[in-house]
């Protein structure tokens, strides 16, 4: 077995110290990979790297905006020649049914396509101005940060990658990327694409390893101009408090646990299929996930009794096989998830369907629906990134927009309803960064994604994504260059 190694300063290369991690298929456990497992030192190299490309080398900043799209454009092109081989490499990797995997890859190489365009658009402008100094002309112009450090999470591990690495890399950044030490297949493949398309050396850089032993490194080393995170509140919150050592700027796309209301007028074929995507869609592993189901009252046992009729309908099997739900990512994971149901059981949940782990053979768990559940229960207030789905009842709008945002979080939301006016108000009282109406879960590249509270800060895609990675410089220039005369000069 071939081992995965890091890629620094433009080479291929091992931990410093040897150390290699088996990558494990959540199918059945099996070990599908075998790669580097860095250290603070290797992750040391690669900012080293990244700030010589980009301080002393300088090529790629100084490449203009057009050859820079050129190069992501091909890219985009490598990717898509290669879905196949990096749709089967993620759904062995993470588990998820291979037409999902298939979907990410897509959407991988259409992000790199949208900022190789946003990138040749123009930046910056000119501003009027008045002045007592006389004449004067100020412009603003958009640079890139220098070295940004980016770091993944498990459960989309080529399309999150794309979704920092396309930016930063339009912008002029050199980066360090650090993925998922569970799921760092296809980004090796990335790495070995971003090579072959003429990247210079240097600009960006693969270190593979654990949070703790990379992360922390790239979080809180005084030579890291930018850092942007997606997972868990609890790392976001440590990784915030590393960055303030040299105030770097800081990205977080952090946790969820988002509401969706179904209002007695939604068409409730349409309501109960939307639900089960925004709660059992990639396992329930999604940050956005509307895992917190809020019904209206008059409604709620029909909707209940026909979600818990399509989840027990679902297919569950290895992704490979293409089936509705895949495997949770790893053991830990699928322990994790059974605890929270048997907790809430224990609360008063009454578990309509699911709760179980299914079969003998790797991390699967059958989609899980639980009634009566009450706004004070864990499974409620924490988010649980499996595919479980808790239900409460409301009875009018007010009461379902304060139980909505009765939450921590403030990533996602959803609203049902035949009402345009009503959808509206709900979603405009939602506090939350990415809202749904009558459905749930789509996600556009050309679109802002990110949330506020407890799931963090900062914006990733559309034209927002790209300004998350450059710095606004004011250049003031005097149109009639000589003495001013504002001091008058007196002589002795």
């Amino acid at each position: 077995m071939s081992i995965g190694l890091n890629h620094i300063a433009g080479r291929w290369q091992p931990a410093a110290s040897g150390a290699t991690r088996e990558v494990i298929d959540p199918a059945d456990g099996s070990a599908i990979g075998l790669v580097t497992d860095s250290a603070a030192e290797d992750a040391q190299a690669a900012i080293a790297a990244a700030r010589h490309a980009f301080d002393i080398d300088g090529s790629w900043r100084r490449t203009a905006g057009p050859k820079r799209a050129a190069l992501l454009l091909r890219v985009a092109d490598a990717i898509a020649a290669r879905t196949e081989e990096l749709a089967v490499l993620d759904s062995r990797d993470n588990g998820k049914p291979l037409r999902e995997a298939r979907a990410d890859i897509e959407d991988a190489a259409a992000c790199f396509r949208f900022y190789a365009g946003l990138i040749g658009m123009p930046q910056g402008g000119v501003h009027e101005v008045t002045d007592a100094f006389g004449p004067m002309q100020s412009i603003s112009m958009h640079e890139p940060i220098g070295v940004c450090a980016l770091i993944t999470p498990w459960n989309y591990p080529l399309l999150m990658a794309t979704w920092k690495l396309a930016p930063a890399l339009a912008a002029g950044n050199c980066v360090v990327f650090k993925p998922s030490e569970l799921t760092p297949l296809s980004a090796i493949v990335l790495f070995e694409i971003l090579e072959q398309c003429g990247l210079p050396p240097g600009t960006a850089n693969l270190v593979l390893g654990t949070g703790l032993a990379v992360g922390a490194v790239l979080a809180g080393s005084e030579d890291v101009d930018m850092i942007v995170f997606t997972g868990s509140t609890r790392t976001g919150q440590a990784i915030a408090r590393a960055a303030a050592g040299n105030l770097k700027k800081v990205g977080l796309e952090l946790g969820g646990k988002s509401p969706n209301v179904i209002f007695a007028d939604a068409d409730l074929e349409g309501a109960v299929e939307w639900a089960m995507v925004g709660v059992f869609f990639n396992q329930g592993e999604v940050c956005s996930a509307g895992a917190r189901i809020l019904v209206e009252a008059s409604i709620k046992d029909r909707f209940v009794a026909r979600l818990a009729e399509r989840a027990r309908a679902m297919t569950i099997g290895r992704g490979l096989g293409d089936p509705d739900i895949g495997a949770l990512v790893s053991e830990a994971q699928l322990q994790r998830v059974l605890g929270f149901v048997e907790r809430a059981a224990g609360e008063g949940a009454r578990v309509v369907c699911g709760g179980r782990r299914h079969g003998d053979v790797g991390f699967f768990m059958q989609p899980t629906v639980l009634d009566d559940c009450t706004p004070a229960m864990e499974i409620v207030r924490e988010e649980v990134f499996g595919p479980v789905a808790s239900i409460q009842a409301f009875s009018t709008e007010d009461e379902a927009i304060a139980m909505a945002n009765d939450t921590p979080y403030g990533l996602a939301g959803g609203v049902f309803t035949s009402d345009g006016a009503r959808a509206l108000r709900v979603v405009r009282a939602l506090r939350a960064g990415v809202t749904w109406i009558n459905c749930y879960n789509p996600t556009f590249t050309e679109a802002p994604w990110g949330g506020c509270k407890r799931s963090g800060y900062g914006r990733e895609l559309g034209a927002n994504g790209l300004l998350e990675y450059q710095h606004v410089k004011q250049v003031n220039t005097n149109l009639r260059p000589g003495p001013l005369g504002w001091y008058e000069e007196r002589r002795p």
